[in-house]
């Protein structure tokens, strides 16, 4: 992993900080679908003990985006183009129905911190940074569905996004893809801020179509 991805871990929760930097590892490709990785080399290189790692691998485990190999360590689990449709189809059964749910309850405030995060992902595609595009991708969409009132859906809508951002990050770098990206979360906003739900489900339904299809070029 980088250098920054290498630093000790030094607050109180240690798998939840092991498992962040280990999901951003899989975002990124620093750890790469094939491979295997052991906790304990993972453990020395972030410089805690192999416990608070191994519980961060078993919860990748848990979200199928890992598996275990016997003896050996973890590796990605390979997702086919059948996987990544099941995927798409979840997606939208449940962001599509979240997101209308939660337009319907936030204030001012609320936008306006999406609006912050829209405007972290502009200047991280304007850096050409895929990876911080995404994470703020993440915090944009898993903000806005935390108003919906479903905390099941929300975890549920998190596991699937995690499992998909594995793929397609080459193809949003060389063609052009993050700035499509952006524009289309400011468009979220707009029909939000203006009450029109059609128009909301039909920006939401085209923005996953959009990222599908991404998934297709990049794999």
């Amino acid at each position: 992993m980088s250098e920054s991805a290498s630093q000790p871990l030094r607050h109180t929760s240690l798998r939840d900080q092991a498992l962040e930097v280990i999901r951003q590892a899989l975002v990124s490709g620093e750890i790469k679908p094939g491979e295997i990785y052991s906790a304990a080399a993972l453990a020395t290189r972030l410089g805690v003990s192999g416990s608070p790692v191994r519980e961060a691998m078993l919860t990748l485990v848990n979200q199928g985006l890992m598996e275990p190999v016997r003896n050996r360590g973890y590796r990605v689990v390979p997702m086919s183009e059948h996987d990544l449709d099941e995927v798409y189809e979840m997606r939208l059964l449940l962001e599509v129905h979240g997101t209308l749910q939660a337009a319907g309850s936030m204030s001012k405030g609320d936008l306006a911190r999406l609006e912050s995060t829209v405007a972290d992902m502009e200047a991280a595609a304007g850096q050409g940074d895929v990876v911080q595009v995404l994470e703020a991708d993440r915090q944009f969409h898993l903000g806005l569905l935390a108003h919906c009132g479903n905390k099941r859906l929300v975890k549920t809508v998190e596991t699937l996004r995690d499992q998909t951002r594995l793929y397609g990050l080459e193809y949003l770098a060389k063609h052009g893809t993050l700035t499509d990206i952006v524009h289309e979360h400011r468009d979220i906003l707009t029909a939000i801020a203006d009450g029109d739900l059609p128009r909301l489900e039909s920006i939401i339904r085209a923005h996953l179509h959009h990222v599908r299809s991404d998934w297709a070029d990049g794999d």
